[in-house]
């Protein structure tokens, strides 16, 4: 997979957050699980688009 689109998977993952995150702000303690749940899986796509950027320097 190209880093542009895992950078626009992340992109369209977060996005599809915000309507848990607009839920959380109201109260929702299980959309605030979910929310949690999507920036733990951010970080990781973070973390491969770094490791695939960082692979593609060093050859």
């Amino acid at each position: 997979m190209s880093v542009e689109a895992m950078v626009q998977n992340m992109i369209d993952e977060l996005t599809s957050t915000l309507v848990d995150a607009a839920k959380h702000d109201k109260g929702n303690s299980a959309a605030g699980t979910r929310v949690r749940k999507a920036m733990q899986d951010s970080k990781a796509s973070a973390q491969a688009v770094r490791v695939q950027v960082q692979n593609d320097k060093n050859n």
